[in-house]
């Protein structure tokens, strides 16, 4: 006798699991980011834009943010150990820039554009000698306990399955995931995606301290 499919998350109302990796327009229309100001800076050539931070503190999706405003402008991801081709156009968007030989940023900033760049380190004085005005921002000092929380349940609603419950998390583990990771959103995430994958039934997602 055939054992019937089951889908991995219906049991919890959901489609997939939340925490897991998004598609980058998805991982953009989620952001719960403001870009308003950013978005004004860059629309005219001139101007650096600096994401600065550790890794998984939320540069990149700042980053896709302020790209979803410019559909058509280049985006670049950096792989560490190649060379990476950064098309023309305005605003030019280059996710992990440090990576980027010194040579080659020196070329990409002396472009007649602007720019947004994700960086694990400041470019201020490159910015500088460039002719452009700086401006940095640090993902991480916009966390918050509050913050996260809609972020958190906006991943939730988003891979929600149909009407009633899902899984849900306390205020208590959003702290205790802050106090663990500090600034590491993507740390947090991936602990979120392991407990949701053990969780049985609807009712609040915890975390192993």
């Amino acid at each position: 006798m055939a054992v019937p499919l089951t889908l991995p998350y219906a049991h919890l109302n959901l489609r997939r699991n939340p925490f897991g990796e998004l598609e980058r327009a998805e991982r953009a229309e989620l952001a719960e980011v403001e870009v308003d100001e950013l978005v004004e800076c860059v629309r005219r050539p001139g101007v650096a834009v600096q994401l600065l931070g550790g890794s998984g503190c939320g540069k990149t999706t700042h980053l896709l943010a302020i790209h979803r405003r410019f559909a058509s402008a280049p985006y670049v991801k950096v792989i560490d150990g190649t060379r990476a081709r950064v098309p023309f156009g305005h605003p030019v968007h280059v996710d992990d820039a440090h990576l980027l030989a010194s040579s080659e940023r020196r070329r990409l900033l002396h472009r007649p554009a602007s720019f947004v760049l994700t960086t694990q380190c400041d470019l201020s004085e490159e910015i500088a000698r460039s002719g452009l005005r700086s401006v940095v921002v640090r993902p991480h000092q916009l966390l918050s306990a509050d913050l996260l929380e809609r972020v958190f349940a906006r991943r939730v609603e988003a891979a929600r399955r149909g009407p009633g419950p899902v899984p849900r998390l306390a205020r208590s583990t959003v702290e205790a995931l802050i106090e663990r990771w500090g600034p590491d959103v993507r740390s947090m995430e991936r602990a979120l995606y392991e407990a949701l994958a053990r969780l049985e039934e609807c009712g609040y997602v915890r975390v192993p301290t």
